[in-house]
């Protein structure tokens, strides 16, 4: 969708793209000076595969700092982005036919390398009327003798979903009575909460913590997508085998983007709170904007930068240009074709019926857009 949304652009058309997650919030200017003076410095040499020390003692400290998990240097395997660190820690641990939990909606990125190991994912219906969160009892009937990993992701691309006390320790619970499952807690989101309290599981059943890989980075929260820089903790065997894998595929991290993601994570932190202060601003405005467009039901996002609006009203409607929308693919192409505005459909995150819209966007475009948005859907219900 969004090379749509770019072919369509290149082509002189108005199109306002709401379909890539990415801050659109500058990378911190003392984060883009320290990368300075460590590229005037001479930190241009081959990387540690496992991360310089710098960073591996800053991320620890972070990780004791944000989660409450105690962690040293040792304990921290920084990554190309965070997408390496979940493909090094199903690399290390899946063979061909085991199989991987997955609550969905999710990210396309956890399938993609599932399927690429050989493993099987098994998908965890988590619908909006849950609030897009796992039930235990769902979970303990999904486990099989080929169970190897659950992978979670709160707060949630694409719904926005924040995990609380509660149900994480639901999900420990079922874990404990399966022990031959491990988990990765993608955390990547952990500074956009706007309602309740951060938590990861690694920290609310810390007897698990020996079976947990928590992963976060700087992409999201600093807003510093192209450093490409992640992180890790949890069990050393586990780190030591991802270790192997990293070094095997691509080596160590850009020195440069560890310089500056040391100055992130050491830096201040009022920053962070601040744009939060931003995303639940642009939250709360499409909330608003769409909430009379007929056609579409939003649930109310805790965290991240995303709405997930359910689209299934619209289905079976025809739009100005005669278009009968069939599926929420439908819905996003007419939204794109028609509207002009770039959304991505819900099936991309293997829950159709939905679309997902990123709010990491300027109030002016979030505006333009779901004004857009609601012209569509208001023609198109009446047509």
């Amino acid at each position: 969708m969004a090379a749509r949304a770019r072919a369509l652009r290149a082509a002189g058309h108005d199109v306002i793209s709401l379909s890539i997650g990415e801050p659109d919030l500058p990378t911190p200017p003392h984060v883009v000076d320290a990368a300075h003076r460590a590229a005037l410095g001479g930190q241009t040499r081959y990387p540690p595969i496992a991360g310089t020390d710098a960073l591996r003692c800053a991320a620890a400290r972070k990780f004791e700092r944000d989660q409450g998990l105690p962690a040293t240097p040792a304990d921290v395997l920084v990554t190309n982005g965070g997408k390496q660190a979940i493909f090094d820690a199903v690399m290390s641990v899946i063979d061909p036919g085991d199989e991987v939990l997955i609550p969905a909606p999710c990210w396309a990125g956890y399938i993609q390398v599932v399927e690429f190991t050989g493993g099987i994912p098994v998908f965890i219906d988590c619908p909006a009327e849950a609030g897009f969160r796992v039930d235990a009892a769902t979970l303990a009937a999904a486990i099989g003798p080929r169970t190897k990993l659950l992978v979670l992701n709160y707060p949630n691309n694409p719904s926005g979903a924040v995990a609380d006390a509660a149900m994480l320790i639901g999900i420990a619970d079922v874990l404990r009575r399966h022990p031959h499952v491990l988990t990765i807690s993608d955390d990547i989101y952990e500074h956009l909460i706007f309602e309740g309290a951060y938590v990861t599981l690694a920290a609310a059943a810390p007897d698990l913590a020996g079976r947990v890989l928590t992963m976060s980075g700087v992409s999201k929260s600093y807003a510093m997508t192209g450093w490409r820089i992640g992180f890790c903790t949890g069990p050393r065997d586990w780190l030591a085998a991802m270790t192997l894998v990293q070094g095997t595929a691509t080596a160590g991290v850009s020195t440069i983007s560890q310089a500056a993601a040391v100055a992130a994570l050491d830096g201040p932190q009022d920053l962070l709170e601040e744009r939060r202060t931003i995303y639940r601003r642009r939250r709360d405005l499409v909330l608003g904007a769409l909430a009379g467009a007929p056609g579409l039901t939003c649930s109310r996002p805790e965290g991240a930068f995303y709405a997930f609006p359910s689209i299934t009203s619209l289905l079976g409607c025809r739009t100005p240009s005669g278009r009968i929308l069939g599926n929420d693919e439908d819905v996003a192409n007419a939204l794109l074709d028609e509207a002009l505005v770039a959304t991505v459909p819900g099936s991309a995150f293997s829950m159709p019926g939905h679309i997902r819209l990123s709010t990491a966007a300027s109030d002016a475009l979030l505006e333009e857009a779901c004004e857009r948005i609601l012209r569509f859907c208001i023609t198109t219900c009446n047509h």
